[in-house]
């Protein structure tokens, strides 16, 4: 009977269809935790990331990269505080599929190696990704270094410490300046101080709620986020949490706080600097005490944006560093031809 025939062949492609579909539904509601980790990978497939391992005398870096060391000079991206690597894939996706770009887990982050004796100060940083760099020898040729957050105050004083390896470089919101106007954050962080850190920090959320507020504090732009999707978030970063508050009171503290500040003046390498004029984390007159120091930086604020410049305004980011990394290295041409 084709009828009958038809309708069995319904009947197996709507079950065929439907358990991807309850798989995802199961995930979604069940595990979110897991589904975003699958949304990582896939991503990053999408985009032709590969995942890579670096170890070095016990310790092993994890890092995503794209293409080989060519005409342009390779990109090293350093995420921010309580991060990861997969925080770059917004701006990647604007990037031309051609550049050597390498995107690492900062130091105990992710799949980077944790320790109990590692100094997570932004010196420790500092020394750790220069590991990093000598290891992969990425330093064989000069590279453009970019940071944001808590990676911005590290590639700082990494341009600082080891100024013949890079040839340009984009901070973006950096931590570790001394900025004129208070924020929203820094009014909890005196809070959290008045308190001997006994209050939460705002930025290592422990539920839904904490984790909405958190996105709410960085982001200028209002990210409607589902329920499941934000206990997820909160699921991935949990087992993590007293590692980010040790990570946390190492960068507030006096050692590291404003080490960007205190580096700026041996700061010789080309400098983009990007920042968002509504960021509520790092007050945006921190770019003009950087331009006051380094007076031939470049400063580009972005309208309606805040902290999270990367995922409010990825394709203007992903831009303005093509535009900067290629004034530069014209430059160089020209001055090398004018010799």
């Amino acid at each position: 009977m084709p009828d009958l025939d038809v309708v069995n062949l319904c009947i197996i492609a709507g079950g065929t269809l439907a358990i991807p579909i309850l798989a995802f539904l199961a995930s979604f509601l069940l595990w979110p935790s897991a589904l975003i980790k699958v949304y990582y990978w896939y991503w990053r497939r999408t985009l032709g990331l590969q995942v890579g391992y670096a170890d070095c005398g016990g310790y092993r870096f994890c890092y995503s990269y794209r293409g080989k060391p060519g005409m342009r000079p390779s990109i090293l991206m350093l995420h921010g505080f309580s991060a990861h690597k997969d925080t770059w894939l917004t701006v990647v996706k604007y990037l031309p599929k051609h550049l050597h770009i390498m995107c690492v887990d900062m130091p105990g982050h992710e799949g980077t190696t944790r320790t109990n004796i590692d100094d997570y100060s932004i010196q420790g940083q500092v020394k750790r990704i220069h590991q990093f760099v000598e290891t992969i020898r990425l330093n064989r040729k000069q590279f453009h270094l970019v940071g944001t957050g808590m990676g911005g105050n590290v590639a700082g004083v990494y341009a600082a410490c080891y100024p013949s390896e890079i040839c340009s470089m984009t901070l973006i919101c950096p931590d570790g300046i001394r900025h004129p106007c208070e924020t929203k954050f820094d009014n909890h962080v005196q809070d959290l101080e008045h308190s001997n850190y006994t209050l939460n920090i705002p930025l290592i959320p422990t539920t839904p709620e904490e984790m909405e507020d958190m996105f709410k504090l960085c982001s200028h732009v209002r990210f409607k986020i589902p329920q499941q999707i934000l206990q997820g978030l909160v699921d991935v970063r949990e087992p993590h949490n007293t590692f980010y508050q040790e990570v946390f009171m190492e960068i507030v503290g006096e050692k590291s706080r404003y080490a960007l500040q205190d580096h700026l003046h041996l700061i010789t390498t080309p400098l983009q600097v990007i920042w968002g004029k509504q960021d509520q984390v790092v007050d945006v007159s921190g770019a003009a005490v950087i331009a006051e120091t380094l007076s031939e930086c470049r400063v580009d604020l972005l309208e309606n944006c805040g902290h999270s410049v990367v995922m409010e305004r990825p394709s203007r980011t992903a831009r303005l560093i093509l535009e900067f990394i290629i004034l530069q290295q014209n430059a160089r041409s020209g001055t090398k031809k004018a010799t």
